[in-house]
């Protein structure tokens, strides 16, 4: 089984236990507030399964974060290959999803860093893009914290919105692996 550990940490493969709790992630209306909508039963598990292949594809996919301590289910974090079309693309993206207890904490921000370490010394990628609504400011700020770095030449609409949807509009933002090594 792929396991990782941070500080506080274990970022880890699915098991069949987290589906209940990712369930109740996707349920959340402020952890998907910045997402189209909530997701239903069956739609999480199609994500899982979205995941899952990705590992079998690309060797890299979202994790399972817990906490060290307590085993308890922080959410989920880790790598993809976006599947639109964009100026950027493709390129791999990394994200995160974590439930709201746990906001403000830094685990976001600790279980990115340990997928910009996989990505960059492990799958030698050469650079992680990261992107959200442009009214998802704590989300931005994570990618902030990261030490990546925004060009508003970058920005777009997503292609899976309409234009006027209020969350069509992302911002864009990049690490290389050297900028990664440096910071």
């Amino acid at each position: 089984m792929i396991q990782y550990e941070t500080t506080r940490l274990i970022i880890r493969e699915w098991q069949d236990n987290d589906f209940d709790n990712y369930f109740t992630l996707n349920q959340d209306i402020e952890v998907m507030k910045h997402f189209p909508k909530t997701l239903s039963h069956e739609e999480s598990m199609a994500l899982i399964h979205k995941i899952k292949s990705s590992f079998k594809i690309h060797g890299f996919g979202f994790y399972t974060c817990e906490l060290k301590d307590t085993k308890e289910f922080v959410g989920s974090v880790g790598l993809s290959v976006p599947d639109f079309n964009a100026h950027f693309t493709p390129c791999v993206e990394i994200g995160w999803r974590i439930a709201k207890k746990f906001w403000g904490q830094g685990l976001a921000v600790e279980a990115a860093r340990k997928c910009f370490e996989i990505g960059f010394t492990q799958l030698n990628l050469n650079e992680i893009v990261a992107f959200t609504s442009s009214n998802n400011h704590k989300s931005e700020r994570i990618m902030q914290k990261l030490g990546m770095t925004h060009n508003v030449n970058d920005d777009f609409h997503h292609p899976k919105l309409a234009k006027e949807h209020p969350l069509s509009f992302h911002v864009l933002y990049r690490i290389t692996k050297e900028n990664w090594l440096t910071h």
